[in-house]
């Protein structure tokens, strides 16, 4: 008897961990605030934020192309040692220099997107120190123009132009899926918490239960009104509910531990997850989730990014394959003198032109082969979207059918909770009464136990499709409002 009421209290003991307040180091959490508290804290969150900054810096880089560049270069250097020079009659002998030379020139860049050259003015500035003569002199460029340009090339902006916008509306997109993705997440692992920790009161009061029933089974069969195999049974059934109860609270101590890793709680605190009964209800019309996912959905910018990307990559080889040809011009006004000024009075006309081609002759096929590689590759690519463009609706199409249907079997999970509650309460004092069996009994608690679990079951099943759906669809269907972050407070 003395050891029947230690474990009674060491029960109580067990299951005070989900009912204490935060008085005693309990953390209470809905569904709602373990989502929340996941958004800032998780560690999936911070990888998604800075993800998120990446693809902005990165994007920021490519537009910066297409604007002006100011650059300021200089290469000053020291030379001190011995030179092979040429003479004016065109013999060369050695001859020891001691210079120094410092320029500076200032150049003005703008890349065009259109044609995939580049325009530039500069102006420089050199002087040249001869030490040992104690001698020096200025030459000047006030103004150089130049333009180069691929004739036949591969033009990166064009392509960028195409892709990169693409991309960055994807990064956006993306980082509000996966904030809808962690909320599937944290609902799983709610869940699973949940569950431990429903076994844990379940075993609780069923082995409070059978130990009730087996002390008054005792007074029964001392009394012959029940046979010794009935005791035994309701032995058998306490010991196994003690048995249930240790493995619980095992169960129970392993998920809070991933909950919280997850949630990004640092605390050894005991967290009592609180299971809201009522759920939204409303149905969701599969074409406008379908339009919807069509339109805000980063897989649908993924398959047109790497539609572009294969395209692009054709671009490339043929502009490798065939014939190549570059021309680089340069005008402007140049003049030397030995005093600052003096290098800038009456400049002279320079120009350069020069222009280069590559044309090849035999090389066995190779450029030929890497166009046929590139276009089988781009095929390959046309083919593969299309397939996950009708898996992607087929998915969108389940998911909205199997969500609308879910409302309705969190109601029937209820209501059968509920019943198989009630009829082992029935049974419980049937038996007492004489007017039930063991059998009886030890179904209804059965059944008590397997409605309960799939009560929660069902409840996980409903969140898990409510996250998906609005990850599918970037849209709140609850609240009818597209889904959103502060993209500027992100990249802060």
């Amino acid at each position: 008897m003395k050891k029947n009421i230690y474990i009674f209290l060491y029960l109580i003991c067990s299951l005070s961990a989900f009912s204490q307040s935060a008085q005693d180091s309990t953390l209470v959490l809905s569904l709602e605030r373990a989502i929340d508290i996941a958004r800032k804290n998780s560690p999936d969150a911070l990888v998604a934020r800075h993800s998120f900054r990446s693809q902005y810096w990165n994007y920021c880089y490519y537009k910066a192309n297409y604007l002006p560049s100011l650059t300021l270069n200089s290469t000053p250097n020291f030379n001190h040692r011995i030179n092979a020079i040429t003479l004016p009659d065109g013999a060369s002998r050695y001859v020891q220099q001691n210079q120094l030379k410092v320029d500076a020139n200032l150049t003005l860049n703008q890349n065009i997107a259109l044609t995939g050259g580049a325009l530039f003015i500069r102006s420089d500035i050199q002087r040249l120190d001869i030490l040992n003569d104690k001698i020096y002199s200025y030459m000047t460029n006030p103004i150089l123009i130049g333009f180069q340009q691929s004739l036949n090339g591969y033009n990166y902006l064009k392509w960028d132009k195409k892709i990169e916008p693409i991309r960055f509306e994807e990064a956006k997109k993306s980082y509000v899926e996966t904030m809808e993705l962690l909320s599937a997440n944290v609902t799983r692992i709610f869940f699973n918490l949940a569950r431990a920790q429903t076994n844990m009161k379940i075993a609780v009061f069923n082995y409070a239960q059978a130990d009730t029933l087996y002390i008054f089974a005792q007074g029964r069969y001392n009394i012959g009104t029940i046979t010794e195999n009935d005791m035994l049974q309701l032995e058998i059934s306490r010991l196994k509910e003690e048995s249930s109860m240790l493995n619980a609270q095992i169960e129970v101590d392993d998920n809070m531990q991933n909950f919280r890793a997850y949630l990004g709680i640092n605390e050894a605190v005991d967290i009592v997850v609180e299971i809201e009964d009522e759920v939204p209800v409303f149905l969701v019309d599969i074409d406008y989730a379908s339009q919807l996912a069509f339109l805000n959905s980063p897989d649908v910018l993924s398959m047109q990014r790497r539609k572009l990307e294969s395209e692009r990559s054709v671009a490339s080889a043929k502009a490798s394959a065939g014939l190549k040809a570059d021309i680089y011009a340069q005008f402007g006004l140049t003049q030397t003198g030995n005093e600052l000024s003096a290098a800038y009075k009456n400049p002279l006309n320079q120009q350069y032109v020069e222009i280069g081609f590559r044309l090849p002759i035999l090389d066995w096929g190779r450029g030929k082969g890497q166009v046929r590689v590139a276009q089988s590759r781009r095929d390959m690519v046309f083919i593969q979207e299309e397939q996950n463009q009708i898996n992607f609706e087929q998915n969108i199409q389940k998911i909205v059918k199997q969500f609308n249907l879910q409302a309705g079997n969190v109601a029937i999970a209820a209501k059968t909770d509920w019943t198989a509650e009630r009829r082992n309460e029935i049974a419980r004092k049937l038996y007492l009464l004489g007017q039930n069996t063991i059998i009886d009994l030890n179904a209804s608690i059965s059944e008590k136990d397997a409605a309960k679990r799939n009560y929660i079951d069902v409840l996980h099943k409903y969140w898990s499709l409510y996250y998906t759906l609005r990850s599918l669809t970037l849209y709140d269907f609850e609240k009818g409002i597209a889904l959103t972050e502060d993209y500027e407070a992100l990249i802060k």
